[in-house]
């Protein structure tokens, strides 16, 4: 059995529909299929999930919502109408919309999860509609009463261990189980969304359920690319790369699969494949526990801007027991997360997404930081980016870091923080926004142009 989720961009349009309902068709052991909102048509289209924000911001306001919701159901029924369905699916979205427009409002944040997540979900009744009427036994399967059981507010969402036993059950399914990605529901019956690009996590959740064979991540390009192709012209292609590689890439940047999606699988040992829905035929890149990495130590080179950095500085601070649990009880309180924490014997840096912070909050950090650690300096530095050389080959090759160093200094560029797990398959440089993208490029001459082969 295969699980293969479908994208935004392949889910955006009929047309694009019917490229699915052919991939679906053409191996029978595709069984599962977690869908997205629909996407973006053509540059410049909004993707549907945008308009159920606005729409769901409207209704918090207390605007008239008529308009808003008006452009989310228009969009399923020019895609129903263009795949030959009768108007009854349409009618089954639009109740549901208003159904969710009722809910209460008390938390924004619930809120917006139930009004977003019925992109995906009205998009799954609509597929498994279109597979049925071309004679595809096809289901919808509810997340809910399928047993997708995620944390509590304010906990990070993420599945419950009882989830995977109740959705291993979809592996008994005759007909094609058509899942909604992007959310699941507590114990209590809340909706909440999985993060950015939750579809992929949906996925690797079913995948690892059911202990398929194979998790398909349909998306709207051939392969995962060695470097960003909008940085680089032409760059290499990635044939098979490990779960940790991916991960570190995600993270760092690549777009093509949350950074979050990769666990599941890689707990049941399920291999991963990213596939073009355009080019079904292209073999992908596979993902998997393990690979020959002799070739080529680098697999990929990533680069992701906003990041700040809370600089500290105390004499004799290696000396001091206790000193970095209280600086992390500081952001804890200030529910700020960390990314990196290099540190010298009488100085660190802690590097933080910036999207997290706000004038305030890092005033207040640093007032605390200096009035109950009493530190000699401590000081925010905005408009960094990390970029990221990855590859399970690089902790058996010599000089490496040098080469990357000696790359970034024929740039002009200067290297504001080095850092390297204990794991090195990643090498992580903090450099000025401002020189991202010429470093980006060096390091991928440097790594990638003298042997063009991965």
């Amino acid at each position: 059995m295969k699980v293969c989720k479908f994208g935004g961009t392949s889910v955006a349009s009929a047309e694009q529909i019917q490229k699915v309902a052919n991939i679906v068709k053409a191996d029978p052991t595709r069984k599962i299929i977690v869908v997205s909102a629909p996407g973006k048509r053509f540059d410049g289209d909004v993707k549907v999930t945008d308009l159920l924000i606005r729409l769901a911001t409207s209704a918090l306001s207390g605007e008239d919502t008529t308009g808003a919701l008006s452009h989310v159901v228009g969009r399923y029924a020019s895609i129903a109408e263009e795949l030959g369905l009768d108007s009854e699916i349409v009618s089954i979205i639009a109740a549901d919309l208003s159904y969710r427009l009722a809910f209460s409002k008390d938390d924004p944040s619930l809120f917006f999860d139930q009004i977003k997540a019925s992109g995906e979900d009205n998009s799954a009744k609509l597929i498994a509609a279109y597979f049925s009427s071309i004679g595809m036994p096809a289901e919808y399967i509810n997340p809910k009463q399928a047993g997708l059981v995620v944390t509590d507010p304010p906990k990070r969402v993420q599945a419950l261990p009882e989830s995977y036993n109740n959705l291993s059950n979809l592996a008994n399914q005759q007909s094609i189980s058509i899942f909604p990605g992007f959310f699941g529901y507590t114990n209590d019956g809340t909706l909440r969304t999985f993060d950015r690009g939750g579809s992929d996590i949906t996925g690797s959740i079913l995948s690892a359920a059911v202990k398929a064979e194979l998790y398909e991540n349909f998306t709207d390009v051939d392969c995962v690319f060695a470097a960003n192709p909008r940085v680089v012209e032409n760059p290499v292609e990635i044939e098979k790369m490990t779960y940790r590689e991916m991960r570190e890439l995600s993270y760092a940047g690549f777009a093509v699969l949350h950074d979050e999606a990769l666990m599941p699988a890689f707990k049941e040992s399920v291999p991963v494949c990213i596939k073009n829905t355009n080019n079904p035929q292209s073999t992908g890149t596979m993902i998997v526990a393990e690979r020959d990495y002799s070739r080529l130590p680098v697999t990929g080179i990533s680069a992701d801007s906003g990041f700040s950095t809370l600089y500290v500085s105390k004499y004799l601070m290696n000396r001091e027991i206790g000193f970095g649990r209280k600086l992390l009880q500081i952001l804890e309180d200030e529910h700020v997360s960390y990314e990196h924490i290099p540190s010298g014997i009488d100085n660190l840096s802690v590097i933080i997404r910036s999207h997290q912070l706000t004038p305030e909050k890092e005033s207040r950090i640093v007032d605390r930081v200096q009035t109950e650690l009493e530190v000699d300096d401590v000081h925010f530095i905005s408009n960094f980016s990390m970029v990221v050389l990855v590859g399970e080959g690089m902790k058996y090759t010599t000089g490496l870091a040098a080469r990357a160093t000696d790359a970034i200094a024929r740039t002009g560029a200067n290297i504001e923080m080095i850092n390297q797990g204990s794991s090195e398959v990643s090498l992580v440089f903090g450099v000025l926004k401002e020189d991202e993208t010429k470093i980006l490029k060096e390091l991928y001459n440097e790594f990638f142009v003298p042997s063009l082969v991965v």
